[in-house]
Order: C-alpha cells, then sequence, then structure tokens
C-alpha cells in the first residue's frame, strides 16, 4: 500500500492504464455515441495513453514523470476524448511535477485543478460527457480529504468511487446516450484510468466493471449509416511557433467554423505546443486558421461520418482533381471538374474515397496534381472499385501536369482511350517548383539551411540560393535548355515573383508561349510547367 506517489508509482501506473485501455478498447468504441457516432473513442483513448507512456519509457530521468507523460499524452492525443485525456494529466502535471510528497491532499486538489482545466480546454462543455465524470471523481477526492480520509489509498479509491457513481449517470444526462441506452465512452475510459491507479496504489484493481452500460446489440459504427448532422470532417494538428495571444484568436475562429474544439498547451523543448482539435465543415478554413496562428504540423483530416456509396450513373464520367490551395482550386474549377481541396500533409484517403463517390458517375479519373499524394489517391482508387466504380490515377506528380492531363480530355473518347491520352500529356510536362527549405538537408544541390530559397525540378533540387527571383530565372533557363514550346507558371501569394519571371521568359526565351495562373495562399511560392 503506497502512502505517496513517486516516480516508479507513476511509470507502472501508466504502464497499467495501456493495459486496461488495450483491453477495453473494442468496448469504448462501442459505447461511442457522443459527439459522434464515429465508434474510435477507446483507440483515441489507448493511442493518447500509449503516447505519454512511450513518453516516459524513453525518458533520461531528468524530468519529472509527471511532466513527460502528460508532454507525451498532449503531443501525441488523438481525438476529442484523447485531446480530454491529455488535457487531465497535463493538469495532474501542473500541480504534482513540483511536489515535494504526492499524498493523498496533494493528489486531490490535483485531480480537482486537472478537471478544471479540461473544462477550461474546450469550448463548449457540456454534462454528462468525459467532464462530468473527470469532476465528479475529483470532487469525491477532495470530500474524502475534508471528511478526514486523506491517505493516498482513501483518496484514489473515493476519485474511483465517485467518477463511476457520475458515469452511470450519464446516460439520462444526454440524449444521445439515452436513445442508445448507453454510458459515456470518453467518461467510462477515464473511470478505467482511474481504477488503474487505484491497483497501483493499493495492489488490488477493484473488481467492477465501468462498461457494463452497453447495448444489447452493440452498435458497429463503421457500417453506412445517415451522417450526424453538423460538421463533417474532424481537423487536428500540433500547433507550434505560436503565442497565448494567437492562441486565443485561433479558439475564437474555430469556434466559429465548428464544434467539439478543445485546445492543449504543453512546453517542450523546442518552445510551447498545442494540440488543436475541432470538427468542421470547412476544412481548408481550419488549417488557414492554422497558419495565421503559428506552424501548424502532423496535421490529421477524418471524415466524421461514415463513407456512403450513392448510386452510379452507368456510363456517366467525371474528373476529380486534389488541389492544395484555393488559388488551384478555383483554376481547376473552371476547368469543370471535381476538386478536393485540402493541404498536401492533409489529405485523407477516406476524404478521397467520399469524393470520388460524390461524383455520382460510374467512371473517373482521379488527378493527384502533387507526388506524395499519389500513394493515398491510389489507395482510394481501389476502394472505389469495390464500390463498382471504374476509378484510374493518373500520376500527376504536379499541378501543372494535372492542367495539362485536362487540355487534352474529350468525354466523346471511350474512357481507356481517354486516360491514355491525358497520362500521356501529363508525362510530356516538365515540372519544376520554387520554395523555401524549412530545416537544414543534404540535396542533390548541396547542403541547405533553413530559409534558402530551393529550385527543384521533377522532386530534385537543381538550385540554391538566396533570391527568389534569381532561383526562378536559373531554374527556368535549365529547364528550357532542352527545348519547349509552352511554359506554364503558377504563382503564389508573391505577384512580383511572377512578374520577374514573365519578364524573363520574355527576354531571354521570346518563342515561348507563356501561360500564367494565380495559386493563392497555401500554394507554393512559383510552379512551372514545360511542354
Amino acid at each position: 500500500m503506497l502512502e505517496a506517489l513517486d516516480e516508479a508509482a507513476v511509470g507502472r501506473w501508466s504502464s497499467a492504464v495501456v493495459d486496461t485501455l488495450t483491453r477495453a478498447r473494442g468496448r469504448l468504441d462501442e459505447l461511442n455515441v457522443f459527439p459522434v457516432p464515429d465508434g474510435d473513442t477507446g483507440t483515441n483513448l489507448l493511442m493518447t495513453a500509449q503516447a505519454g507512456d512511450a513518453a516516459l519509457t524513453s525518458a533520461d530521468g531528468t524530468e519529472s514523470a509527471w511532466t513527460v507523460l502528460a508532454r507525451g499524452a498532449v503531443l501525441g492525443a488523438r481525438g476529442n476524448s484523447g485531446v480530454i485525456l491529455a488535457q487531465l494529466l497535463r493538469g495532474l502535471a501542473d500541480g504534482l511535477a513540483g511536489a515535494p510528497r504526492v499524498d493523498g491532499p496533494v493528489l486531490a486538489d490535483a485531480l480537482a485543478a486537472a478537471a478544471g482545466a479540461a473544462y477550461a480546454a474546450v469550448a463548449d462543455p457540456a454534462e454528462g460527457t468525459f467532464l462530468t465524470v473527470a469532476r465528479a471523481g475529483a470532487d469525491a477526492a477532495t470530500g474524502s480529504v475534508a471528511e478526514g480520509q486523506t491517505a493516498l489509498a482513501d483518496v484514489v479509491r473515493a476519485a474511483a468511487e465517485g467518477a463511476l457513481t457520475a458515469l452511470r449517470a450519464t446516460t439520462g444526462q444526454l440524449a444521445a446516450l439515452r436513445d442508445a441506452g448507453v454510458v459515456d465512452a470518453g467518461g467510462a475510459g477515464w473511470c478505467l484510468v482511474l481504477d488503474a491507479l487505484v491497483g497501483t496504489v493499493t495492489g488490488t484493481t477493484p473488481a467492477r466493471a465501468p462498461l457494463d452500460g452497453r447495448p444489447a446489440r452493440p452498435r458497429r459504427w463503421s457500417v453506412p449509416a445517415a451522417p450526424a448532422p453538423g460538421p463533417g470532417s474532424e481537423v487536428q494538428f500540433l500547433l507550434a511557433d505560436s503565442d497565448d495571444a494567437a492562441v486565443a484568436r485561433l479558439q475564437a475562429r474555430l469556434a466559429e467554423l465548428g464544434d467539439c474544439l478543445v485546445v492543449v498547451g504543453v512546453d517542450t523543448p523546442d518552445g510551447r505546443e498545442w494540440n488543436v482539435h475541432v470538427h468542421v465543415s470547412d476544412v481548408g478554413a481550419a488549417v488557414e486558421a492554422g497558419i495565421e496562428a503559428g506552424r501548424p504540423h502532423r496535421i490529421s483530416v477524418t471524415p466524421l461520418a461514415p463513407v456512403r456509396a450513392p448510386a452510379a450513373a452507368a456510363g456517366a464520367r467525371a474528373v476529380l482533381a486534389l488541389a492544395c490551395s484555393a488559388g488551384l482550386a478555383e483554376l481547376f474549377g473552371t476547368e469543370g471538374v471535381t476538386v478536393l481541396t485540402a493541404p498536401v500533409d492533409a489529405v485523407d484517403e477516406d476524404a478521397v474515397l467520399q469524393a470520388v463517390l460524390d461524383t455520382g458517375a460510374e467512371q473517373v479519373v482521379v488527378l493527384p496534381n502533387h507526388w506524395e499524394v499519389t500513394a493515398v489517391t491510389a489507395r482510394a482508387a481501389d476502394r472505389a472499385r469495390e464500390e463498382g466504380r471504374d476509378v484510374v490515377v493518373v500520376p500527376t506528380r504536379s499541378a501543372v501536369q494535372g492542367l495539362a492531363a485536362l487540355a487534352v480530355a474529350d468525354p466523346a473518347r471511350r474512357f481507356g482511350d481517354d486516360v491514355i491520352a491525358m497520362a500521356e500529356a501529363a508525362a510530356a510536362t516538365r515540372w519544376a517548383e520554387v520554395t523555401v527549405a524549412e530545416q537544414e538537408a543534404l540535396t542533390s544541390a548541396g547542403r541547405c539551411a533553413p530559409g534558402d530559397v530551393l529550385g527543384s525540378a521533377e522532386g530534385d533540387v537543381v538550385v540554391i540560393g538566396a533570391d527568389p527571383v534569381t532561383v526562378a530565372r536559373d531554374l527556368l533557363d535549365r529547364l528550357l535548355s532542352a527545348g519547349g514550346e509552352m511554359a506554364t507558371v503558377v504563382v503564389g501569394e508573391e505577384p512580383a515573383l511572377g512578374d520577374a519571371v514573365c519578364a524573363h521568359l520574355s527576354a531571354v526565351h521570346p518563342t515561348v508561349e507563356v501561360v500564367r495562373y494565380p495559386g493563392g495562399a497555401g500554394a507554393v511560392p512559383l510552379l512551372i510547367g514545360v511542354e
């Protein structure tokens, strides 16, 4: 029986939580009906706990185990429930990392502070949820101390019992839970986390089942069903290079765009980072809000409603083009094709599949328009074929290759012949781009440093410099040295770069026809195609 939680006990608790959630993941997923019935609460809780435990396992012992566990959980948190779990752990770390002795009263205070922090992290908290269960457990812990039962074992038992009592009441607090006849999935997961803490402190895990409140016929939310009302995608990312004021503006903007907003911050050796989670209908706007607030990375986009397959119109044909910026999306849209807009690192296989199915066409050509998403689109195409669609991915490695493919598309041709013509046009278009290095790296043109301007041809860096105009001119001269009749330039957010490039082409390569398009926010500084 422990009288206080030391560093070793934190590690044992973390391992026990991972083991417990591993066994319960499937049952927790079945309970998941709120805020959306996407059947992943158990999975998200487990992945978050695993991230925290992995951080502890690899720690060098120079920091408090509480701090390391919380940071690992925040940076690895998945989904709405995972981010709330991470915030609870971070709240515990804030109260316990510097404590000389973590006994019953100290833990009770930390549980109360953690529950308060979790409520503060959620933009629109609802009762009958994970938050309710966490607060009830904390209230029971502080109540135990107030009644004179201050031993660590008494406090953790009280917290677990209080949470379980609140969990059983959640069924009657939310209409979605009442209709399904289940308790809240996130709250059930927190009860398991507290039970693991009881087992760590006392040596005996409570012999009870927080998951008893399951429907008689478990729901399998992966089967096709009517989409839930409201925002249609879960967007999550880590945010670096920001500050509290920018994050506050981000929260306000995301609250306007969607719901289920949770933002949790944590200090790292490289500065403060935030884990941002929201459900929205406009994925691009959510990501753009993140870009305005700092540097979003590890962006994930997951459709909230199960993928459905509307009936295909026999013989109908469509083209789906992916675009990484609003300007490119508008450009492809004017060509009369369906456009899926998302940053390159946020292209989701389910979203591509749904976009293919939503065309309603029996025959669909997909233009990835970036070499990094070709594999994702290929997997989505394989799944669409299982739905009875004739889908072909033309491997356009750049948006300019996609434009070249569209220029020769002819719906009057046989589908197979049209695909061949589009693929040949794309392959005949040499492409290049001007970008800015984000980190030091060894390239085919030498070593680059952050901030260097890179000129790449067919994906290989061939020019490194300090001035975008100089790099762009050099890059164009290299491309056109092999010949070319037409150059397509797509200019990002700096029109002056486009002006300089077009002037150079006119002066040095006067016989080359030039077509210029705006790429808009989110596009690379300069994209070039030569035919």
